[in-house]
């Protein structure tokens, strides 16, 4: 050992070869970060344009339910909450109720197959009814017989379940608003499709007030900038250690030298 180095400090090739070792991971790590703040922009750029499309679809005139031939081509990416309009007859006694928390408290979904004029059947979500009105006998008015239209947000259907809890059609426990299974619990159709999505009733008054529809909640996270800050964050953070350390490398290496 040369008198005054430092005992710490890396010496010869084996010193080199960890040096070199440390700064490739320290640059991968860098640019990894990097990546991922550059991939949240990314998706922030995405969720904007996401919004103002779901904005102008609900705000848009209402379009007709789309019809089986339309079926194979919708998706969540263009179609979800599209503003559509649908007539025919509600199936009351074939109504389904499906668990929710809405901002009047907790109760449930009432999903009806409405037989549409245009010969298929889609599930409308009527709206919510709290715990003590989930037997139609204490909602009567709201029990529409006849001719109905209705129109609402297109809604991509809800497979398996919900969070944790996962339908159990066998004893009519529903936590999502899954179509299919839904559809093949209550024998629907009768003679007629059923449409591979569900709509959102608007707030038209029901009779009797119940169901209250117009309770669809349309929020998308949008923490995008400050994942992205927080990326590039690490990334001055490692860039500025290893500056550091490559300094006092340096200077230990260059008091080693020193006569």
């Amino acid at each position: 050992m040369t008198p005054g180095s430092d005992p710490a400090a890396p010496e010869g090739s084996g010193g080199r070869a960890r040096l070199i070792v440390i700064s490739l991971l320290a640059l991968a790590a860098f640019v990894g970060l990097i990546a991922l703040g550059t991939w949240q922009l990314q998706r922030r750029v995405w969720k904007l344009d996401l919004i103002a499309r779901v904005n102008a679809r609900v705000h848009a005139p209402p379009a007709a339910a789309p019809s089986p031939v339309d079926w194979p081509n919708i998706t969540a990416a263009k179609d979800a909450y599209r503003r559509v309009s649908v007539a025919g007859v509600f199936d009351n006694d074939k109504e389904t109720l499906v668990e929710a928390v809405t901002e009047l408290g907790p109760g449930f979904w009432v999903l009806t197959p409405l037989q549409s004029d245009r010969g298929f059947t889609v599930l409308i979500n009527r709206g919510f009814v709290p715990p003590e009105r989930v037997d139609p006998a204490t909602r009567a008015k709201g029990e529409i017989a006849g001719p109905v239209r209705v129109t609402g947000l297109l809604r991509i259907s809800e497979p398996g379940g919900g969070f944790l809890r996962r339908n159990d059609s066998l004893h009519d426990r529903w936590y999502s608003r899954d179509v299919a299974e839904i559809a093949a619990a209550r024998h629907l159709p009768a003679g007629q499709q059923v449409a591979p999505y569900f709509i959102d009733a608007d707030a038209k008054p029901n009779p009797g007030g119940l169901p209250v529809g117009g309770l669809t909640v349309i929020a998308f996270p949008n923490s995008h900038l400050v994942y992205a800050l927080t990326w590039y964050g690490l990334a001055l953070l490692l860039a500025v250690g290893v500056g550091y350390a490559a300094r006092e490398e340096w200077r230990i290496r260059r008091a080693g030298r020193t006569p």
